[in-house]
């Protein structure tokens, strides 16, 4: 007989509160979960998969619509909603792909700026009166740098 677990067992498990298990249930993440005679929720080893796989995909930033539609296709049948989901897989693969690209312009532009406090940090070191360095403000600095530096 497969082990089968409390729906408190399976929020501390996963990490999941109690309400959104409940909840994911409600809105098709999670099949509809067996119940024991008195009407209580009890988890298999193969919910806790699935579980563990929604988790997985919520930490990534997919939305939760999208999610709700590969457990809709997956519920259809494997052999039959294969293709669907793997298109699916991949369309979201190609959205984080392409936050990553934005992620590393950020971090360019963020790392630009750095360098360029770090050197007037270096000029004020070098000089002994500040504002005979001709060092301009960092907002005025800063505006132009992202002005020039936008794809």
């Amino acid at each position: 007989m497969e082990t089968q677990l409390t729906i408190q067992e399976v929020a501390k498990r996963t990490g999941l509160s109690i309400d959104t298990l409940r909840y994911y249930e409600r809105i098709g993440l999670i099949e509809p979960v067996g119940r024991a005679q008195s009407g209580h929720r009890r988890y298999t080893q193969h919910d806790l998969d699935w579980i563990d796989l929604l988790i997985g995909l919520r930490n990534t930033g997919m939305p939760r619509a999208q999610m709700v539609r590969i457990a809709q296709l997956r519920r259809q049948g494997f052999a039959a909603t294969l293709t669907q989901r793997r298109l699916l897989y991949e369309q979201y693969q190609h959205t984080l792909q392409q936050h990553m690209q934005q992620l590393e312009q950020h971090v360019t532009t963020v790392q630009h700026k750095i360098a360029h406090l770090k050197e007037f940090e270096a000029q004020q070191e070098a000089a002994s009166d500040p504002a005979d360095t001709g060092i301009q403000s960092e907002t005025s600095v800063s505006r132009g740098e992202l002005e020039t530096r936008k794809p």
